[in-house]
């Protein structure tokens, strides 16, 4: 008995230390949001009732965004929210699986340990550096990615203890002689890895682990370190620098708004208000559901920066919806990821917060490009579903009566008002996109809590750590992805890619199909973003060179990002809009064949025909 107690009690006690260092990260998230949202709507209101502009706010939006990045991405990493290939791993038999989830923690462990070694120099040398206002060591807005990995560490350790005995030391014995066997006899193996070994053997690198099932942020981090390291180009503590200054960029500040703006929409009954409207106009149309499915994806999309968000809005209502009209849950699956595709131009959108931030294309050019592009796609989708549903002979819809359509519009002017807020401050330039997307938060808090009442204290606070994860969770893999793409622009890959230009006599059919059929397979495996971030800054300038449109040319890589993002079979997207709508993969996968041939064609249609995407912009005085 004394025994069974002697065994209990340690373990009592690290679940205790483990909920403590739980509730002390979801602390310090719900501060860092909910700070960075005091600071930025303090600076607005002095501005505009005092003429004056607190400049400390900066540097405490710095501070917060830092703090979100990596404690967020770290909570994800406890929650088990980072995505992961999952396309091999299902085809491996149960012991192998158990060990690519070893190995995958173990790695994950190592990359803490790699990142907490080479930050403790980087924050060193700039600790003596003050910032300019609040007179704070510049170096202290690292501090967050040192703690982080320390806690991911004790996270990915107790991972370890569930994997059982067995299969940690089945795997991490090997690696850990691996490993330092690597270290110890680095001086002899280091020759083999000169000119383009290093980089050859990084990507080849970044593949296995992929699709061995690390989660993707964390494979960009192992990719980069080992570049870095089999290089010996530049000094390992180049690694912590591109991570903390992949998040610096001041657009990414609007970014936790626009994603908390999402999950307010989802949680206090405004997505819900559209999508009833939505219904009343199309519903009575063939195939109507899924029509009423498709446009709702395009207005919710204009409202919340997060596809997460806007599929789980959208598909919650409508599964309820479809199974009482007896439709199939695959094919709304299949339309839920084909809609969620189009709405990636639709603004605001995150895709466009990255590629505005580690790009010089114009935040306002790039919202209003996005919207002719993203209505083809959805007509595309339209006229699909048209003739499906005719040629299985499904019946038209009761057409909605003039009373309930003006109540379902009535009801839903108040949360239309947040696109035309959004759009109205950008364009007209009296506002940032980070106080505008304030902004939106204020206004769904006030629909959500006071004028819905469909949401309490305890949801909003479960809102607000569910909005901070989720951010930490996407700027994590972009503070990874700029590490990454560091180590390719040191590799010379940029200007390869440009030299293949070239030698295929500067075609720019070759080039537009190529570089898109290059995103959508990298943005399959690298979960979209990611993609984005390592290749948009290589390619956009090539566009530049041979006489594309760089706002064109930025569209066209959202949308094929989005197409691979929501790609099966690799496609994390896709795997989200199979369990919001709770079905089986396999079906939806079949489904979406011809979706995705639609996908495609509104692409192509897109891309030959760049009067689509420069219309608006061009009217708009944005060249």
């Amino acid at each position: 008995m004394s025994g069974a107690v002697d065994i209990a009690a340690p373990a009592a006690r690290n679940v205790r230390i483990l909920r403590a260092l739980d509730g002390l990260c979801e602390g310090l998230l719900v501060a860092a949001l909910l700070g960075e949202l005091a600071a930025v709507l303090a600076n607005v209101f002095a501005r505009s009732f005092f003429g004056r502009s607190f400049l400390w706010t900066d540097e405490v939006a710095r501070l917060a965004l830092s703090l979100l990045t990596f404690v967020g991405g770290i909570v994800a990493y406890r929650h088990g929210h980072h995505a992961f290939v999952r396309v091999v791993l299902n085809a491996l038999p149960a012991w192998l699986q158990r060990a690519a989830a070893a190995l995958s923690d173990l790695l994950v462990l190592l990359m803490a340990v790699v990142t907490v070694t080479t930050s403790l120099p980087f924050i060193e040398s700039g600790w003596g550096e003050l910032t300019p206002i609040l007179q704070l060591p510049a170096a202290t807005i690292a501090l967050p990615l040192t703690g982080s990995m320390v806690l991911l560490a004790v996270y990915a350790i107790e991972r370890l203890r569930g994997q059982g005995r067995r299969a940690v030391l089945a795997v991490g014995v090997p690696l850990a002689l691996l490993v330092t066997a690597a270290f110890l006899l680095r001086e002899a193996w280091l020759p083999w890895f000169a000119g383009d070994v290093a980089i050859a053997a990084s990507l080849l690198l970044l593949l296995v682990v992929i699709l061995a099932g690390l989660p993707v942020g964390f494979a960009l981090l192992l990719a980069a370190a080992s570049y870095l390291w089999t290089s010996d180009t530049v000094p390992m503590v180049a690694l912590p620098q591109n991570i903390v200054s992949g998040t610096g960029n001041f657009i990414l500040l609007a970014l936790p708004f626009f994603i908390f703006a999402g999950l307010i929409m989802e949680r206090g009954g405004i997505s819900l208000r559209l999508i009833r409207f939505v219904q009343a106009s199309v519903g009575h149309l063939r195939g109507g559901l899924l029509q009423v499915m498709v446009l709702s994806m395009y207005l919710v999309s204009g409202l919340s920066g997060s596809k997460a968000a806007d599929v789980a809005a959208v598909g919650s209502v409508m599964r309820d919806m479809l199974r009482r009209e007896r439709l199939s849950d695959a094919e709304g699956a299949a339309v839920l990821a084909a809609s969620a595709t189009m709405g990636e131009t639709v603004p605001p959108s995150i895709a466009m917060l990255i590629l505005g931030s580690i790009t010089k294309l114009s935040m306002a050019a790039l919202f209003i490009a996005g919207l002719v592009p993203a209505a083809v796609i959805a007509v595309c989708l339209m006229v699909l579903i048209y003739v499906r549903a005719r040629l299985a002979k499904v019946p038209r819809g009761p057409r909605t009566t003039v009373v309930a359509l003006l109540r379902a519009g009535l009801g839903a002017v108040l949360p239309l008002l947040m696109p035309v807020m959004l759009f109205a401050g950008i364009l007209t330039g009296v506002a940032t996109p980070t106080e505008v997307s304030s902004f939106a938060v204020v206004y769904g808090l006030f629909l959500a809590i006071v004028l819905y009442r469909e949401m309490d204290l305890r949801s909003f606070a479960r809102t607000v750590i569910d909005s901070a994860t989720l951010t930490g969770l996407v700027l994590f893999i972009l503070a990874a992805a700029s590490s990454f793409s560091f180590s390719l622009t040191i590799a010379y890959v940029p200007q390869r890619l440009v030299e293949l230009l070239h030698s295929i006599n500067d075609s720019t059919t070759l080039f537009l199909l190529g570089s898109i059929l290059l995103l959508i397979v990298v943005g399959s495996l690298l979960e979209g973003l990611p993609a984005l971030n390592v290749l948009a800054p290589l390619l956009l300038p090539i566009a530049g060179k041979i006489g594309i449109s760089e706002l064109h040319y930025g569209i066209l890589l959202i949308i094929a990002m989005g197409i691979g993002a929501f790609i099966p079979p690799a496609g994390v997207g896709f795997y989200v809009c199979c369990a919001v709508m709770r079905t089986d993969i396999e079906a939806a996968t079949r489904v979406m064949a011809p979706y995705l041939t639609v996908l495609l064609i509104g692409l192509l249609i897109v891309t030959f025909v760049p009067w689509f995407t420069l219309s608006l912009p061009r009217a708009f005085g944005f060249g």
